[in-house]
């Protein structure tokens, strides 16, 4: 009981039940967006750097339109991206409003950036690690799975980690044109309203979120390295 008094007393404005469905919006977009990234980052990222100058399949026209197309989505700030797809999003997801509404635009924008993160990763692996491979007749897909991958791990995750925190920040600023979650409750809840105890709870969870993604980043890269 002394516990919900001192909530009412320094957060009265504060609806917990609110604050816990707005976490589990940003939690489901992160997450949901963050898979799809991994898998779209990882093949871009494999196409860049198998296509690239000196690779095992240089294509200077494929690597050329690839790295143009990757280059335009990272660079589009990701407010303007939003609206830029919002007739996209409309047509595969049925509304622009919503967790789900999100998720395209989340994807788009953070799928090229994981991208050159895994092009830089697999340009750090061992090239003669890589040509002993190929001397013993390995298939493309050996050498993607066997090597390529497990070698470049401890960067690919710490990629993966640097990605799932800027979706977070993502998913706050589709928050405040309608996708609900923190950035949602923060912007109407508590700054439309000013209610600036809302706005400082959505933040700090916010935050905590973050640490925490950064932690297990942390964490798993260390297991991975090997050096």
């Amino acid at each position: 009981m002394a516990e919900l008094n001192l909530t009412a007393q320094w957060f009265p404005h504060l609806d917990l039940d609110s604050l816990w469905a707005a976490t589990q919006e940003t939690l489901y977009m992160t997450a949901l967006s963050g898979v799809a990234t991994f898998v779209l980052g990882i093949v871009l990222g494999l196409a860049l750097f198998l296509t690239a100058k000196g690779g095992l399949f240089h294509n200077r026209v494929v690597y050329s339109v690839i790295s143009v197309l990757v280059n335009v989505f990272r660079s589009i700030p990701f407010i303007i991206l939003i609206v830029l797809l919002i007739p996209f999003t409309k047509t595969i997801v049925g509304t622009i409003l919503g967790a789900d509404a999100a998720l395209p635009a989340l994807i788009v924008g953070a799928a090229p950036f994981y991208a050159r993160l895994v092009e830089m990763a697999l340009r750090e692996v061992d090239k003669g690690v890589i040509e002993a491979t190929r001397s013993m007749g390995a298939r493309l897909s050996t050498l993607i799975f066997r090597v390529l991958l497990p070698e470049s791990s401890p960067a690919l995750v710490s990629g993966i980690t640097v990605t799932l925190i800027a979706l977070v920040s993502y998913s706050a600023m589709a928050g405040v044109i309608g996708a609900g979650g923190l950035g949602n409750l923060a912007y109407l809840e508590g700054f439309q309203r000013n209610h600036n105890d809302v706005t400082l709870v959505a933040t700090v969870t916010i935050l905590i979120i973050v640490f925490i993604i950064q932690f297990c980043g942390d964490v798993v890269t260390s297991l991975l390295d090997k050096r």
